[in-house]
């Protein structure tokens, strides 16, 4: 077997595996053996505690809180790096204002810090920048931590580190999952593809866990599932549409990264789809601000037309947002003078948000029809820029920018998989509605008793916070963007209400269409990740169901004190 698609070669700081551990679970303990055990490999079938398909920031994190608790795991990915939406979709962190001390796990901020240890001891930071105690590689204004997909997959490499060598987890990078093995209402064995060889293995377990991106599991398990968007009728929300439709899911984005080279010609050719998205004008309800590749979109929060700005060397662009400096990653000034040439800059902007169509529960060659539309779209803006943008000067495009596909670690310049904002959801025993975490819809149901703030779950194992963001969907309607509160994570959306030892830990847990849109983000992936490693390792502590630890408040409360111990917040301050 390739050794590069079987056994990544990858690594994991936060593992706190001794040589004994004594984990209490309320007034009971259990001993976590003093030796790793290893996870069972066969030529055709592997053997573990917790097979987890989909290396994003929700599969790691539920393999990290797994792993550091005594299993033995197995993670699967369908591309070359795990990650998901931080490193193979070149997304920089999308986060809440209190990130740098509280709102998440200790362990997502331990990334964190690991990241900015990682540029100061292996980048030629000035003086400067190597002080800053909140280090901002790419000053981005998206977020606090603008950085490289690939200094957060080397993180995510090392943290995974000693669990690699030791067999305690074995990573299957390029194999997608392809089918699973029932027995009533529990899952026996999940298949799985090698995406080069095609060779299929049978991965067996007690407890499986769907981090994939579009909740592939879903289908295959007979787990009872939702898509697209809710009608007011179904769920009372505010913002829900007058009619439900289940193909009506968020724009997904092919995002890539740039440089700017001044005095040098790097346009590429012409992309074969570029006339169609030069002229084309997105067919939304309210109606688009104008053509696509242009600077002005739909302002979210009225969907009035707003200006945006664009200038590959910061320089001021009015009162506009300059594009450039959205989304950047490498600020040249923050390294010794000359080793960049050039800010280096995420697109993930409105003009390559693709809603021409679905791409959930649909065929592969559906699929894979929308994400190459999406591509050429994505090749068409970088080339819009290049040859028509609009310059300050008079003149129009910028020769200089480039492409820059070893960022992206891809041939064709561009992300190695769609940024995916919505999947297959759950029907979870509780499903989070917006009279919970949008800010208007709770203060109409809360008709003036008290302060305005979302419910204290009873089951909470998280915290989150994110406005609702919707971006265009494919059933044409413009954005969908207002305020949230700091909102928790219940327990009861991580777990469906018929099948038994599956778990989601991405967009697949029971939020509905417009909820999604403040659950979806980094952090809270992450938190619900780690949430449910670690409900997988309590429940094999203690033989109980998912089900039953959520019933039994005395067992709800051991878990609850159980995750507190290592971290995970439950409640948000005052």
């Amino acid at each position: 077997m390739n050794r590069r698609n079987f056994i990544g070669n990858l690594a994991l700081g936060g593992g706190m595996l001794g040589s004994s551990s004594l984990v209490a679970f309320g007034s009971s303990s259990y001993l976590v053996p003093q030796v790793a055990k290893k996870v069972q490999v066969g030529s055709e079938a592997l053997t573990a505690d917790l097979v987890i398909a989909g290396g994003g920031l929700g599969g790691c994190a539920a393999a990290f809180a797994a792993l550091r608790n005594g299993l033995t795991v197995i993670l699967t990915e369908e591309t070359d790096w795990v990650g998901g939406q931080i490193t193979q979709q070149g997304v920089p962190p999308d986060e809440h204002q209190w990130i740098e001390t509280h709102g998440a796990p200790q362990l997502y901020r331990d990334f964190r810090k690991q990241v900015r240890e990682y540029y100061r001891r292996l980048y030629p930071l000035t003086k400067f920048a190597g002080m800053k105690e909140f280090l901002n590689p790419g000053d981005g204004s998206v977020s606090r931590l603008c950085h490289e997909p690939r200094v957060a997959l080397a993180v995510l490499q090392d943290m995974m580190a000693p669990y690699l060598s030791s067999r305690q987890l074995v990573l299957m990078l390029e194999h997608k999952a392809t089918g699973a093995h029932m027995n009533g209402k529990k899952v026996k064995a999940l298949q799985v593809r090698n995406l080069r060889s095609g060779k299929v293995y049978s991965l067996e377990a007690p407890y499986f866990v769907d981090a994939t991106e579009l909740g592939d599991l879903l289908p295959m398990t007979n787990t009872v599932y939702v898509t697209g968007s809710e009608s007011k009728s179904q769920t009372r929300e505010l913002h829900a549409a007058d009619k439900a439709d289940p193909t009506n899911n968020q724009a997904f984005t092919v995002c890539f990264a740039m440089d700017y080279v001044p005095g040098e010609n790097h346009v590429i050719q012409k992309p074969r789809e570029y006339d169609f998205w030069k002229n084309h004008t997105p067919p939304l309800n309210p109606p688009w601000s104008g053509k696509i590749l242009d600077l002005s979109y739909s302002n979210p929060r009225d969907l009035s037309p707003k200006a945006l700005g664009f200038h590959p060397e910061g320089l001021p662009t009015g009162d506009s947002l300059n594009l450039w400096l959205y989304r950047r990653i490498i600020n040249k000034t923050n390294f010794v003078e000359g080793h960049y040439p050039g800010d280096i800059t995420i697109v993930n902007w409105p003009q390559n948000d693709y809603m021409l169509g679905n791409i959930v529960d649909v065929d592969e060659a559906t699929f894979d029809h929308h994400v190459e539309k999406g591509k050429q779209l994505s090749l068409s803006l970088l080339y819009w820029l290049q040859t028509e943008a609009p310059r300050p000067d008079g003149g129009l495009g910028w020769q200089g920018l480039r492409l820059r596909g070893d960022v992206m670690g891809t041939e064709d310049g561009l992300a190695k998989y769609p940024y995916v904002r919505e999947a297959r959801r759950i029907n979870a025993l509780f499903t989070v509605l917006e009279e919970h975490v949008g800010a208007e819809n709770r203060k109409m149901v809360m008709k003036g008793e008290g302060p305005v703030k979302a419910p204290d779950f009873f089951d909470s194992v998280g915290v989150g916070y994110y406005h609702i963001d919707l971006h265009p969907s494919s059933g044409g309607d413009n954005y969908i963007d207002f305020g949230s509160l700091p909102f928790q994570i219940p327990l009861g959306a991580l777990i469906p209400q018929e099948t038994e030892n599956l778990l989601p830990a991405n967009k697949n847990i029971g939020t509905t269409h417009i909820t999604n849109g403040c659950y979806r983000l980094h952090p809270v992936e992450w938190s619900i990740g780690e949430a449910v490693g670690m409900l997988g390792a309590f429940c094999l502590a203690t033989g109980e169901r998912p089900l039953a630890v959520r019933e039994n408040r005395s067992k709800l409360a051991d878990f609850q004190q159980f995750i507190r111990t290592q971290g995970i917040e439950t409640h948000w301050p005052g």
